[in-house]
């Protein structure tokens, strides 16, 4: 209870910190709730309201308050269905690559020699290649689709925890505490998850926040670019390509979906700078 309020205590010194937490709590409860929130069905057709304005524009109608799309499908109940999709890729990306990352980086600080050396050497050729070109070759690789794209962007970001698992758990694996775990007799599984990882996970839920906010844009991206969820489920970036046509005609298409991209994203960052400064003892006033 005393580290919980002394986290909360370095936290809440950054207000903007406190906002993008406020912020993303309500995005992920209009998530959890889209059924019960979005005023229509994503899918459902007005065909007599095509193009129709935001609620506040000429020719809007109040029944949409952010407009319908080519289709007549009401652009807020779209978005709000597509935050579950985006928030949710997302975290399963997070998910994934810090189970996997944790073990790797573990196996590679605590038996080194040629175990070591090629996890990172793997690790490195990953990171050799820009991540979002290494998303789409593993997706035309594996297909598109939401699914794939998601195993995509866990690969690509997985040399980040990685390494970071590893650099953690080396400079902790010479502190007394674990030479006297080692001395105890425990076992090497209980010394590396029990002893050390605790030790480390501070950087590794800085580095999980920031992670999540690039992983929502790189779904985004690829769905965008045909690669990622695939018409007409609602997410983000589909949303975006499959009404990019309508820029000049309805741009409150794209216009809105981009908003609730950037909020969003921003939101998940300035909840990433405070946890990196109430978690990061070099940072603490």
């Amino acid at each position: 209870r005393e580290q919980l309020a002394e986290f909360w205590f370095y936290f809440s010194e950054s207000k903007t910190a406190v906002l993008g937490l406020f912020v993303l709590i309500i995005i992920v409860l209009i998530a959890l709730g889209a059924d019960f929130v979005s005023p229509y069905d994503p899918s459902i057709q007005h065909r007599d309201f095509l193009e129709t304005p935001p609620a506040w524009a000429e020719g809007g109608s109040s029944a949409f308050l952010l407009g319908t799309d080519y289709a007549g499908r009401d652009m807020l109940s779209r978005i709000i269905h597509g935050s579950r999709l985006s928030l949710t890729a997302g975290g399963i990306v997070i998910v994934i690559c810090l189970s996997v990352g944790i073990v790797l980086g573990l196996a590679a600080a605590y038996f080194r020699g040629w175990i070591e050396i090629c996890i990172m050497r793997i690790m490195d050729t990953i990171l050799s290649v820009p991540g979002l070109l290494m998303a789409l070759v593993l997706v035309a690789v594996l297909g598109p689709g939401l699914r794939n794209a998601m195993i995509a962007i866990s690969i690509t970001y997985m040399p980040y925890f990685v390494r970071l698992t590893r650099a953690s758990a080396v400079s902790e694996s010479t502190r007394d505490y674990v030479v006297a775990s080692r001395v105890a007799g425990a076992g090497r599984l209980r010394i590396m998850f029990i002893t050390i990882l605790p030790n480390c996970m501070a950087p590794l839920i800085v580095q999980a926040t920031l992670s999540f906010s690039t992983a929502v844009l790189d779904t985004a991206a690829l769905g965008f670019l045909g690669m990622g969820a695939q018409a007409p489920r609602p997410e983000w970036g589909t949303l975006i390509a499959e009404n990019r046509d309508l820029m000049l005609s309805a741009p409150w298409t794209v216009t809105f979906p981009g908003l609730a991209i950037l909020i969003a994203v921003l939101a998940i960052n300035l909840m990433g700078d405070g946890l990196r400064d109430a978690l990061d003892p070099k940072l603490k006033r």
